[in-house]
């Protein structure tokens, strides 16, 4: 890179690569005042003391209020003191240094954009189902473990991981995780990674697609409202193309507008006889129409379906949150979960089986630590970065918002009646999908207060506009009538307690949908990629422009996400029951890779003081996935174990049984027989294939300590031309800076 011209003024250091134009970096060494050491410290203490109350109250009940309060606290201690240290040590970014956004810009893929319209992205496209889903099944085991995971996990974990994929993508042009680890691990560490993500990124995809069809099966008012937002954003992408180009307030407004309409609108749709009919979809319809959906943001032009769901999900994403938060301070509820269940040591909960240590720490998949996270931040993120300075606000930054998201989930599912939770969530197996059944099963498990009646379900479900919540199972459904229990106090009373909960179940669809179309955009990409290095005629499948590799990829890609969707919906052992684990278990092995290549990345650098900082996460990650995997797989506990429930139900089909288990006919049988050689398999493959790439990871990052080992594969340095604020709320020193630019 060419010398760059420095000025200083005070702690403030310019930055010219230029001598004719303003500068383009800004190095503020201004120390902390002593306002700040106040202000910092006041909140460490506001924090601990709510930690305190979280952690040690006993024998009471615990507001809801300390848990925002704890996080919020954390959060602000940790992003300006750990994100700095691991920024200053590690990251060193060079705002002088051209970022792929800047050097390869081509207006498509890779382009400059907006720190803050590129903090909503990001968020948009990490926040999926795992942030919802994972700590609302968790409270299965009480509030304590799951709140100190999501918290503390984000904190030296998962912002960890996002932050530092982010900042070694973006060295290496945006380039995907999978070439990233053939890059500096080699051949074979590198198919590993290819096959591992793949294979993963099915079962991610899947179980995504699950939760969403638990949410809305035979809810005609609810597949309204989501089947609404497709002709909406197809509307907007023509909008802001064709009819008037660059109005985004104006079709944003147009846009929350119809969005707002299609729920209310939803309510009187679903009541009608031709309502119910055309949209009460059954489970496997419902799949079926999420899996032609898929296929369809797979191919067609991402300006037109694509990016103005992503864009409408954002306002949803980030209004929600806000608004629950507002409602939990107003409110005020009080956790009806303990803080540690009796479930936690048995392992025998109705929601999943096992025992605290590891299944706590895979079933909260996301919100504490997320593979699924180092896709975005070695896929399109790193392509729309204006500034390597603006990594932290928006890896660690990011990855902290979804941790909030993840608090808030887990509030709305402690604060619920115990007994109406696991009402929802036990499967029908054990509850019988009536409200009779219900009452009985969860009347006979070790919960607090007084028993449940059949009447009591009904009613509840009277009061949020369903037929049933019986074993709604899959996080989404507790999650929304959480939500509505908190809003409905706060906003419009018990009236609009059904209007609540189906504007819950919309936003939950929405959130997750979001991960599912993206997600299958870039599986097709990984794709293409991995069978265009066998060269020859398939060459061309690394061109995403040529259209019949297009639809051929994608038509893979839904087949094998559809294909394990499907088998979940038809699980008779209550698919997101058996399926959320190993959901869990593949993200966080996913984890294991992107840590693995970060590790190896901070080694070569030379950096080994501070490699323990994504070192220790892959250690913990490694532990608890490992002996997840090797539970799943070995277990002698038919509940726990895939390969025992295959040999008990495959031992009852041969026998010729009618009825084994919660399986109640021949069929069912062989469905579970078929399932848990999938799932067993499955876990099988993911554990092996991470073992190779952490095993070849280990080994390069010895042979570099050695002297020998592959070179660091890092693009050489490009100076930039252009001037960004750093922050989402820009110094005075960046603003004067950027009125120097505008006026230039």
């Amino acid at each position: 890179m060419t010398a760059t011209l420095e000025e200083t003024s005070g702690d403030i250091t310019y930055v010219r690569t230029d001598p004719d134009r303003p500068p383009v970096a800004i190095v503020d060494r201004s120390p902390i005042t002593v306002r700040h050491r106040i202000i910092f410290g006041a909140i460490a203490i506001l924090g601990a003391v709510a930690w305190a109350i979280i952690a040690f109250a006993r024998g009471e009940t615990v507001n809801a209020v300390w848990f925002v309060v704890a996080a919020i606290c954390t959060y602000v201690v940790g992003y300006r003191f750990y994100a700095r240290l691991v920024e200053s040590k590690i990251v060193r970014p060079r705002d002088d240094r051209a970022t792929p956004a800047e050097s390869l810009d081509n207006a498509t893929d890779y382009m400059p954009t907006d720190r803050r319209v590129l903090f909503g992205h990001h968020f948009a496209a990490i926040a999926g189902a795992g942030p919802l889903v994972g700590p609302v099944l968790a409270v299965q085991m009480g509030y304590l473990p799951g709140t100190i995971w999501i918290i503390v996990g984000a904190v030296f974990a998962g912002c960890v991981q996002d932050f530092l994929v982010l900042w070694v993508a973006t060295r290496r042009r945006g380039r995907s995780l999978g070439q990233m680890v053939r890059d500096e691990l080699g051949p074979v560490g590198g198919t590993a990674a290819i096959i591992g993500i793949i294979a993963i990124m099915t079962i991610l995809i899947a179980v995504l697609a699950l939760v969403v069809v638990n949410a809305l099966a035979e809810s005609p008012w609810g597949v309204f409202a989501i089947a609404a937002t497709i002709p909406i954003a197809l509307f907007m992408g023509i909008y802001l193309r064709y009819l008037r180009p660059g109005r985004i307030s104006e079709v944003s407004l147009i846009g929350v507008v119809l969005l707002l309409a299609a729920v209310i609108g939803g309510r009187y749709v679903g009541e009608t006889s031709w309502g119910q009919e055309i949209f009460g979809l059954s489970p496997t319809a419902l799949a079926w129409a999420i899996i032609i959906y898929g296929f369809c943001a797979s191919v067609l032009p991402v300006w037109l379906l694509l990016a103005p769901r992503d864009y409408l999900s954002t306002f949803m994403k980030v209004g929600t949150i806000v608004l629950l938060a507002v409602g939990i301070v107003f409110a005020r509820p009080v956790m009806s979960a303990p803080a540690v269940s009796d479930f936690a040591s048995s392992g025998a909960g109705p929601v999943f089986a096992g025992s605290l240590f590891p299944f706590l720490f895979i079933t909260i998949a996301c919100g504490a630590l997320s593979g699924f996270h180092s896709l975005i931040s070695s896929g399109t993120t790193p392509k729309l970065l204006e500034k390597e300075g603006q990594m932290r606000i928006i890896g660690y930054g990011g990855m902290l918002t979804e941790s909030f998201v993840a608090i808030m989930a887990l509030i709305t599912a402690a604060i619920i009646n115990q007994h109406l939770y696991f009402t929802l969530n036990a499967p029908k197996a054990k509850t019988g999908g009536t409200a009779e059944g219900a009452a009985a099963y969860v009347n006979s498990l070790p919960l607090g207060g007084p028993p449940i009646s059949p009447e009591e379900i009904t009613k509840a479900a009277d009061d949020v506009g369903e037929a049933s919540i019986v074993s709604r199972t899959g996080g989404a459904p507790t999650l929304a009538f959480g939500m509505s229990e908190v809003l409905h106090r706060v906003f419009g009373g018990s009236g609009l307690k059904a209007f609540w909960y189906h504007f819950a179940i919309m936003f939950e669809a929405l959130f997750i949908l979001t991960t599912v179309d993206a997600g299958t955009r870039v599986a097709r990409f990984m794709i293409s990629d991995a069978f265009g290095n066998f060269g020859g005629p398939l060459r061309k499948l690394r061109d995403p422009s040529w259209r019949p590799g297009a639809w051929g990829a994608s038509l893979v890609v839904v087949a094998l996400w559809g294909g394990i969707l499907l088998m979940g919906v038809t699980d008779p052992l209550g698919g997101i029951n058996t399926l959320f684990p190993l959901f869990g278990i593949a993200n966080q092995l996913l984890a294991a890779i992107a840590l693995t290549l970060v590790v190896v990345v901070v080694v070569k650098k030379g950096y080994y003081r501070w490699v323990w900082i994504p070192a220790v996460p892959l250690v913990w990650d490694l532990i608890v996935t490992m002996t997840a995997s090797w539970q799943k797989i070995f277990s002698a506990d038919p509940a726990v174990g895939y390969w025992k429930q295959h040999s008990q139900y495959a031992a009852a089909a041969d026998a010729g049984k009618a009825t084994f288990g919660s399986a109640k006919t021949p069929a069912e049988i062989d469905a579970v027989v078929r399932n848990t050689f999938i799932q067993g398999t499955l876990s099988i493959v993911f554990a092996v294939m991470v073992l190779i790439v952490v095993a070849v990871g280990v080994y390069c990052a010895y042979r570099t300590v050695s002297g020998g080992g592959r070179p660091l594969t890092e693009d050489e340095a490009e100076p930039s031309h252009r001037f960004a604020p750093k922050s989402l709320v820009p110094t005075a020193t960046e603003r004067e800076v950027a009125r120097q630019w505008a006026s230039g």
